[in-house]
């Protein structure tokens, strides 16, 4: 399942992300993930968290992300959340390509929950990416 964490810089994506995050660590039976752009993340996430720098693994487009995310859940049945910040400086600008990736993420992330943050106006949005707020 893919959702949404979208608006303007400075409007506190971050801070939801974070309180989702420890949210889903109270209650996963299983492990979860935080993938980051840099070491913002760091202090503020609990040490059970599977912390990544996405950085490390040069990760620079729509099919990259994917690939990514497709590893990680085929080399561990665990995962039960996924949250991945900063989207856009990841893979890139273009909202309806980040669309295309979210739909091909949630046709393999059926019982795991991946949650995106998306610096920009809801209101810019494409279809394909309205659907997973």
């Amino acid at each position: 399942m893919v959702k949404l964490i979208a608006g303007k810089k400075g409007s506190g994506k971050t801070k939801t992300l974070i309180d989702a995050i420890h949210t889903a660590e109270k209650e996963s039976n299983g492990n979860v993930v935080a993938i980051q752009y840099g070491s913002s993340l760091n202090i503020d996430i609990y040490h059970k968290i599977r912390l990544i720098n996405i950085e490390d693994y040069k990760i620079g487009d729509y099919d990259d992300m994917y690939g990514f995310v497709a590893g990680m859940l085929a080399s561990n049945y665990d995962i039960t959340d996924i949250f991945i910040d900063g989207t856009l400086r990841i893979v890139g600008r273009d909202l309806e390509e980040v669309g295309k990736m979210a739909d091909r993420i949630a046709a393999i992330t059926e019982n795991v929950n991946v949650i995106f943050t998306i610096s920009a106006d809801v209101a810019d949005f494409p279809e394909t990416l309205k659907k997973y707020l």
